[in-house]
């Protein structure tokens, strides 16, 4: 494979070291809303790890990150994460790059917490550059109390909403790192009168005994068995006893129902994919769908 000099992030507000870094092409696609040809490069770092970047063939900009892939991770990942990538039909939507995925200071996750101050300075990042952090919030109680809460403005933490912890899973499509820098906060106040952690713990509690899953893990494995041409969206509703019947009698499987569950379409009356999941139906999915194990297509 030659090596190629990576482009210049598309928009980057700040100068990226212009040094070659070697880089693979994994594949390409025609975007339907604007017709641009793309491609998709993994591109190594100064520490180890990789990126998978959307760029537009043309320019070779308005790069977005598809995935950052750590440096203990096989090779093989770029290319399974690049067919996942292609087989969604929401491929495109990824957050820019920035000058920042490409220095040496980055890592594909942030170290866990071991002390008060590292528990609240912690934030996570979503594909929109919304920041998602644990903090120390006044009530209307004479004690404060530990909440999770996300960023109003890409990449800004002056201005927050409250939220769930269920909620940072959903918005991440993700338990990790959320559910052990939670653990990490709870752990680290256990023996405080303040701040509370009631509430925190109490959400903690009910993400881990709930029968509602993530289907991200799920939708991944489907779409990669479509993309391998082992099955299609119909053959899986098929085995789950999803049939539907056009008007001349031919019999077809339930792909929207399908569709929905995995988090491909949304739900009737709904905008977005709902990235929940009962978990006996994931079940069912998984074992007569796809024949394979539930705990094979959880999520992390």
């Amino acid at each position: 494979m030659s090596t190629i000099t990576a482009p210049e992030p598309y928009a980057a507000p700040a100068q990226v070291d212009s040094s070659p870094r070697r880089a693979r092409h994994l594949g390409g696609y025609v975007a339907l809303d604007s017709g641009q040809t793309r491609q998709i490069l993994s591109l190594q770092r100064p520490d180890g790890s990789t990126l998978v970047v959307d760029y537009h063939l043309d320019t070779l900009g308005d790069g977005r990150v598809v995935a950052h892939i750590s440096p203990d991770e096989p090779r093989e990942n770029e290319r399974i994460i690049c067919e996942l990538y292609l087989a969604d039909d929401t491929k495109g939507r990824c957050r820019a790059l920035t000058a920042e995925d490409l220095e040496a200071t980055r890592h594909a996750t942030p170290p866990l917490p071991s002390t008060h101050a590292e528990a609240q300075s912690t934030q996570l990042q979503d594909a929109e550059g919304h920041l998602y952090r644990i903090r120390e919030l006044a009530t209307n109680e004479p004690m404060s109390e530990l909440r999770w809460t996300r960023s109003r403005q890409p990449g800004r933490n002056e201005t927050f909403d409250v939220l769930t912890l269920r909620d940072v899973v959903a918005r991440l499509e993700a338990y990790e790192p959320a559910r052990t820098l939670t653990s990490d906060a709870l752990a680290l106040h256990s023996e405080d009168s303040s701040p509370s952690t009631y509430r925190l713990r109490a959400e903690l509690e009910r993400l881990s005994e709930s029968a509602i899953v993530l289907n991200r893990g799920l939708r991944e494995a489907v779409q990669y068995r479509v993309q391998r041409g082992d099955t299609t969206l119909s053959q899986i509703a098929l085995r789950c006893g999803r049939i539907k019947r056009d008007s001349r009698g031919n019999v077809s499987g339930e792909t929207s129902w399908l569709a929905r569950r995995i988090g491909q379409l949304p739900e009737g009356g709904e905008q977005k994919p709902c990235p929940w999941i009962r978990i006996d139906v994931l079940a069912l999915i998984a074992r007569d769908g796809l024949g394979t194990s539930p705990l094979e297509v959880e999520a992390a």
